[in-house]
């Protein structure tokens, strides 16, 4: 009988893949040996794989040029990152190698890009998109980008009185972006995204209170769908508006060159994984210059503002099943050596989904279990995958510990789950190393921050005093 995990993954997926292979009975992604990971830095660990950053960015940027080619499309494309699915420097010292652009959403990004500025990262060319409810510091900070002379910055109006907040302090002329308020998809609870003006609003605010003033410029056009760039009729109909606003202020505008579609590219969240990527850009484009052409204004400049497209594929993490709970007689829990409300905490607040595996004994036989976490919280558990309502793994063996990994999980959990702060029930912090490849493929490790100590989470309490 068929009765190893590995039995399992083989008739549920096509497998190996492109990221995931095996050696012998042990997981390795990428080709990086897990195992050897946690010989090395035991668990729970966290890792970033920096290489996979540039890959993916690549891949977009590849994707585009072959669309834009085959539709004659003469205009630009810039991929700026989006900064808020993770802040730390060494995804953006990865993400700017690739001549890329940067899209802000608070106060303290703007900070970060005048680091990223001193340090050559990028330069006077790079275009900084300023999104987001924009009051007081923030405002005070994309002028003082604008008033150092970063031309390139455009922030995005997301209501009617931050156009004044920006003249009030900005010396010179300075570029602007709109930002449509798109309609959400039915099963919300609300019609209209919070963020930006409204489509019927967007050509008599810009006759009011732009068309007229020498000390704005309109660039850009910004369009984003909450649940991102999907193959389904919400999508295409909200674009198809977008377009129409456009073609319609670009004929009152003709500085107007830019239309940002947004982020929410999609990621591997199981191994049955599939997107077209490909089409779903030739389409966007193919849209656009059906309806450019047919009004005959020329096509937009093409920007888009992937986050968790270009960090997600990147992380992982990896916990060691430390014991095995059978609680009546259906459920096993195997509880792991963390906690999931602090460690990946969008498995608990929005119910996401990554790819699970089993780390080593893939030749052993398996179980049906639920994964619980180390808080006193109900709801610290992971309990199904992305296309079964049900976990497998191999048989818990207090003799053979099990180690399993959870992976494309490098967009936002480091923020939510609060980098270096407090934790639910005080759980650690775990150990983050980062992965990188040399120019000759070598691996090279190096330790990002080491596990919580009880000393840093006293301090943070205010037990420390000195």
């Amino acid at each position: 009988m068929n009765t190893k995990y590995s039995d399992l993954i083989n008739q549920t997926y096509y497998f190996p893949q492109e990221e995931f292979t095996l050696n012998k009975d042990n997981l390795q992604f990428h080709n990086i040996d897990l195992m050897k990971l946690v010989e090395q830095y035991g668990t729970p660990l966290k890792f970033t794989y920096l290489p996979q950053i540039s890959n993916n960015i690549n891949k977009a940027k590849s994707w585009f040029r072959k669309s834009m080619e085959k539709n004659k499309y003469e205009a630009k494309y810039y991929y700026c990152y989006c900064t808020k699915s993770s802040h730390f420097e060494y995804i953006m010292n990865e993400a700017f190698k690739n001549n890329i652009h940067i899209e802000t959403s608070s106060a303290f990004d703007i900070n970060i890009v005048e680091n990223l500025l001193a340090n050559g990262k990028i330069n006077k060319s790079t275009y900084v998109i300023c999104n987001g409810f924009k009051r007081d510091q923030y405002i005070d900070n994309i002028a003082r980008l604008i008033n150092n002379g970063h031309k390139n910055t455009i922030p995005i109006i997301d209501n009617y009185e931050e156009l004044d907040l920006l003249q009030g302090q900005i010396k010179s002329k300075f570029k602007i972006g709109i930002r449509i308020a798109a309609e959400e998809e039915p099963k919300f609870e609300f019609y209209t995204s919070r963020l930006g003006i409204g489509y019927k609003n967007i050509v008599p605010f810009y006759k009011k209170e732009i068309k007229e003033n020498k000390k704005l410029e309109l660039k850009m056009l910004h369009f984003f769908i909450n649940t991102g760039i999907n193959d389904n009729a919400y999508y295409w109909n909200e674009l198809v508006k977008c377009i129409k606003v456009y073609v319609a202020l670009k004929k009152e505008c003709p500085s107007l060159d830019g239309l940002n579609i947004g982020g929410g590219f999609p990621i591997k969240n199981s191994l049955a994984f599939e997107y077209d990527y490909q089409y779903m850009i030739d389409e966007i484009i193919n849209q656009i210059k059906i309806a450019c052409d047919e009004a005959e204004v020329d096509v937009p400049n093409i920007f888009t503002e992937f986050g968790s497209y270009t960090v997600g594929e990147s992380g992982g993490a990896i916990y060691q099943i430390l014991y095995q709970k059978q609680q009546n007689d259906r459920e096993k829990w195997n509880m792991i050596d963390s906690s999931f409300i602090t460690t990946l905490p969008d498995t608990w607040a929005i119910n996401k989904r990554f790819i699970m595996l089993a780390v080593n004994r893939w030749n052993d036989t398996y179980e049906r279990v639920l994964l619980g976490g180390m808080t006193c919280d109900s709801d610290d558990y992971y309990n199904s995958e992305q296309n079964m309502n049900a976990i497998y793994l191999p048989k818990y063996n207090k003799e053979k510990p099990l180690y399993i990994g959870f992976f494309n999980t490098g967009a936002y959990q480091e923020t939510i789950g609060g980098y270096g702060g407090l934790h639910h029930c005080l759980i650690p912090q775990p150990k983050h190393i980062l992965i990188d490849r040399d120019e000759n493929g070598i691996l090279a490790t190096e330790v990002f921050s080491e596990q919580q100590t009880s000393e840093d989470v006293l301090k943070i309490l205010g037990y420390d005093k000195k």
